[in-house]
């Protein structure tokens, strides 16, 4: 094997390494599996109360205050769309491919249809972040932080 061709091989592996090394760093290496969260949610009088839930499954990190996903369900779908501040907006941002229970474009494209309400669990969660929760009818629910605007100026 000449020289010239020594090097496309080694161009090539060093590239396949990194974008290896690559997907693994955003899909994997930062997001820690979490059990449960302290949800509230944020009232149209702007007072904020425990939001009671179960079965909760999510995903933090460190990194970024936006890496937070959650899936749960609620008892009283209706009285929180009764009684909670709506949240204007609210888009679901993409959870990795083996968090399966959260699926941002169906959830995003269930808000836009009506199905679900978007909620304001709590602002500033993180600066600049605001904590979103989306409802069915049906008590499945789903939480995401969300930029705000906030530090744009």
């Amino acid at each position: 094997m000449t020289s010239g061709r020594w090097v496309v091989v080694a161009i090539v592996l060093v590239t396949a390494v990194f974008a290896g090394a690559q997907w693994w760093f955003q899909t994997r290496a930062y997001y820690d599996p979490i059990d449960s969260a302290e949800l509230t949610v944020t009232l149209a009088d702007g007072s904020i109360e425990a939001l009671a839930h179960d079965g909760f499954e999510g995903i933090d990190a460190d990194t970024s205050p936006l890496r937070f996903r959650g899936c749960f369900s609620v008892a009283d779908p209706a009285s929180l769309v009764a009684r909670a501040a709506p949240y204007p907006d609210a888009t679901p941002l993409i959870a990795p491919d083996w968090f399966d229970c959260f699926d941002a474009p169906a959830i995003g494209a269930a808000l836009e249809a009506g199905d679900a309400r978007a909620f304001l669990s709590q602002t500033e969660i993180r600066p600049g972040a605001d904590r979103v929760i989306a409802v069915y009818p049906d008590g499945r629910a789903y939480a995401w932080h969300q930029w705000n605007g906030s530090l744009e100026d």
